[in-house]
């Protein structure tokens, strides 16, 4: 999607399917954050929301006075193997940064997406956030689930509902630059 970016607002539905890798979006509504304790206690006591047309963000947040003061993502990799089962309740999103693993991937292909918000801008982040509650608040700050309403969140679309993976296809990108690459000599360095 060129120009102007697409505005999506949670509960989420087929509109994201018509996303592709790359496109840039603003995302407005609630959304959970989890970490790796709360999925862990997602699968063991059940999800304490509606996951259906809901989003995650992989983020531990800096709550202070009932506010959102940092909220930068964290890597999503660290819950490839805990996001199934919130994909098979009905969840159609997830915010983080790095990308996440195939298997993801595949359970995402026509179901969901992968959004990406950049490392380094917790500021930017939380200033589009107000804090509406929180689950599990006896995990900790970094670890509760807190329920966040989001005002046009800037993200890109790191994996789209056909597979297609921005970060897949950089490292590929990479590796094959890396591979075809030849030194070149540096006339201004002499032998010695």
């Amino acid at each position: 999607m060129k120009g102007k970016a697409m505005q999506l607002r949670t509960p989420l539905g087929d509109e994201l399917l018509k996303l592709k890798a790359g496109d840039r979006v603003e995302l407005s509504g609630i959304v959970y954050t989890a970490r790796d304790e709360a999925h862990l206690r997602m699968q063991k006591d059940g999800i304490p929301f509606d996951p259906v047309g809901a989003v995650i963000y992989h983020c531990g947040p800096v709550i202070r006075d009932r506010k959102v003061i940092a909220a930068g993502p964290t890597t999503s990799a660290r819950m490839n193997e805990l996001a199934g089962f919130l994909i098979d309740k009905g969840v159609r999103a997830f915010i983080g940064k790095g990308g996440m693993g195939a298997t993801v991937r595949n359970q995402l292909n026509g179901r969901g997406v992968y959004l990406a918000f950049t490392g380094g801008c917790a500021a930017l982040a939380s200033s589009h956030m107000i804090l509406k509650g929180v689950h599990y608040e006896d995990l900790g700050m970094a670890e509760a689930i807190w329920e966040i309403e989001l005002d046009h969140l800037p993200l890109v679309v790191g994996i789209d509902s056909c597979g297609n993976d921005i970060f897949d296809t950089a490292r590929k990108n990479a590796e094959s630059a890396f591979r075809n690459f030849a030194p070149r000599s540096c006339p201004q360095v002499e032998e010695r």
